[in-house]
């Protein structure tokens, strides 16, 4: 939870301290307290008396980067909520490590500042607003929503599995109007026009994700008496990202005819 009447703390840790500056300055501007270091192992020593509203985290850091920092945090339970955004080379294979070692999000390190401070301010939010346990939520808060343009769909899907979330998540975006429903965090169900299953998984991640807009809501407790998903979560994405990359590749080679 962001505190009340004063800056969140964002503790960002980067190598690169000229980059590190920029970053700062923008998450600053953006209202948060920043805390910066070149080494990851220094989050871990600081948690105990000064825990921060999330940890900004490059992927490419000597000893300990983002990914092996949010297996250690998450594991342990009195961290397991705290967001760990990772700074990366913006590939899509980075994005899904980054979300299959438990990293809350993904930011491509070559965008401005500014533009990665405000997205930083959207997922801090989000987690503080949005993404909890359901046995946290008020018993009026039946269902959570959001923007696409704000978070990524690998991201919620990921989230709502390390929650083990059951419930059906709508999405309504550009190129997709489906539907996949969870059961303890796995996808049990998908469907997307008249696509069912796995098929329509990779479908909905491929496409939203070319879109890069679009609304989600999640329903909890909702379910399914189908059970059309066979393969995990992460495979599916994988094969997504896979297909979206080379559908990329292709485009690009019939423009450079």
């Amino acid at each position: 939870m962001i505190p009340i009447g004063r800056p969140a703390k964002i503790l960002l840790i980067d190598s690169n301290v000229y980059f590190a500056k920029k970053l700062g300055d923008a998450l600053k501007r953006e209202g948060f307290e920043v805390i910066s270091s070149t080494q990851a192992a220094f989050a871990l020593t600081t948690l105990e008396y000064d825990a921060p509203a999330a940890i900004v985290c490059a992927t490419n850091l000597r000893e300990m980067g983002a990914l092996e920092i949010a297996k250690i945090i998450h594991a342990d339970p009195k961290n397991s909520a705290l967001p760990v955004i990772a700074l990366g080379d913006g590939s899509q294979r980075a994005l899904m490590e980054a979300f299959q070692a438990g990293c809350d999000d993904y930011i491509d390190r070559r965008r401005t500042p500014a533009t990665i401070a405000s997205h930083v301010r959207n997922i801090v939010t989000s987690k503080a607003e949005g993404f909890q346990p359901t046995q946290m939520l008020a018993q009026a808060d039946t269902s959570m929503s959001g923007s696409l343009s704000h978070t990524d769909l690998p991201g919620v899907l990921q989230m709502l599995g390390h929650a083990h979330q059951t419930g059906a998540l709508h999405i309504n975006a550009a190129n997709a109007d489906a539907v996949l429903f969870f059961d303890a965090g796995e996808i049990r169900h998908a469907e997307c026009g008249s696509l069912f299953g796995d098929e329509a998984v990779v479908h909905i991640v491929k496409s939203v994700h070319g879109g890069g807009t679009g609304v989600y809501k999640f329903l909890y407790g909702s379910t399914s008496t189908q059970h059309t998903v066979l393969r995990n979560a992460t495979d599916l994405m994988l094969d997504a990202m896979r297909e979206f990359d080379e559908g990329a590749r292709d485009m690009a080679d019939k423009e450079a005819l």
